[in-house]
């Protein structure tokens, strides 16, 4: 999972605050038997999104209880560090380093909530299986291989005055959503996330060639506020001869530069699903690679003497987006809100 590029304000009267408090009071003498819906192992919520054409994420809703159980601290990860070396980590002290690795503390807690989620769920997943790349160890540092990882004092170092700050914001989100992960049948998913989408996320078959039931695209909201959302990168024809000829040999790159890419299809959130070139047809996502793109979002154009290559969001478009999940949080969306809506039909539960 590759690291993308990754780096809440209301207050009321005195009065209203007192009336929401005695209305609260109210509300919990009245309904004694409330059940706090994080503790039931595997506890589903029944809800439907609606159909893909008129998707929009969903509105705010109450933020749930925290859990108090300590699940996180009673469990360890053995983590191979970039120097090889492995340690064992509780799994809270892990997730602060990864949290703060893979997602700009400064985020609405919300979304910071809804990545400690997808880590912890991706976490335990690697620690169900088996790699030869990092044997003895349970997942490793390396953001190409799994997930980012900062030790603490590397992390307060890089925020400055506000470490202490974004520090505590993120032990919150690790604790406010201790033990949870994303579930999909009442097992654990492959929790994929990136930096940020063309206005919608994309479908796992697009990109992979495998459909997944919780990996389909859903509209996301975030847009201009995202640094880099628009890049381009330009190429000469030379340059682009090259790259695909080394790639691919059997393409025909003989004739006018103009004729060389064919018509783009395409899927609703304008990524590309496949483009021909010089004969040979790529997906997005090899476009993207061969290139070197931020996403399959772009379009391809020649003027004469070079190719500009336009392109909006970052990273494969398949899960989560961690900007749009900050975008809806800012708008009020829970964690769960988030996560139910990016994972289609998956449900927030414990892990252990």
């Amino acid at each position: 999972m590759t690291r993308d590029d990754k780096e809440k304000h209301f207050g009321r009267g005195g009065r209203q605050i007192v009336s929401v408090a005695l209305v609260l009071t109210a509300v919990l003498f009245t309904l004694p038997a409330l059940v706090v819906r994080n503790e039931p192992v595997y506890q589903r919520t029944e809800t439907e999104n609606p159909p893909a054409e008129t998707q929009t994420p969903p509105a705010a809703s109450s933020s749930p209880a925290a859990p108090t159980a300590h699940r996180d601290k009673g469990r360890a990860v053995r983590l191979q560090t970039k120097d090889g070396a492995i340690v064992e980590l509780t799994m809270s002290d892990y997730l602060w380093g990864v949290v703060a690795a893979e997602m700009p503390a400064a985020f609405e807690e919300e979304a910071l909530k809804a990545q400690a989620c997808a880590a912890r769920t991706y976490t335990v997943i690697r620690q169900n299986s088996s790699s030869d790349k990092h044997p003895g160890a349970d997942i490793c540092g390396d953001s190409t291989c799994c997930q980012a990882y900062i030790q603490r004092s590397a992390a307060e170092a890089r925020w400055g005055l506000n470490a202490r700050e974004y520090g505590e914001k993120i032990d919150r989100a690790i604790s406010g959503t201790d033990g949870l992960g994303v579930l999909y049948g009442g097992q654990p998913i492959q929790a994929l996330f990136f930096s940020s989408a063309a206005g919608k996320t994309v479908d796992a078959v697009e990109v992979w060639g495998n459909s997944v039931a919780y990996l389909k695209s859903v509209d996301s909201p975030e847009g201009e506020e995202v640094p880099n959302y628009r890049t381009q990168v330009v190429l000469g024809a030379e340059e682009v001869k090259s790259l695909t000829l080394n790639a691919y040999p059997g393409a025909d790159l003989s004739g006018d530069p103009s004729t060389w890419f064919g018509v783009a299809s395409r899927n609703e959130g304008g990524g590309v699903i496949s483009i021909p070139l010089g004969g040979v047809t790529l997906t997005g996502g090899q476009a993207r690679a061969l290139f070197s793109l931020r996403s399959a979002a772009f379009t391809v154009t020649w003027d004469g003497a070079q190719f500009t290559f336009s392109v909006t969001g970052y990273g494969h478009g398949v899960g989560m987006s961690q900007y749009g999940a900050n975008a809806m949080a800012k708008n009020g969306s829970t964690f769960k809100d988030i996560l139910t809506w990016y994972y289609t039909g998956a449900e927030v539960g414990t892990l252990w």
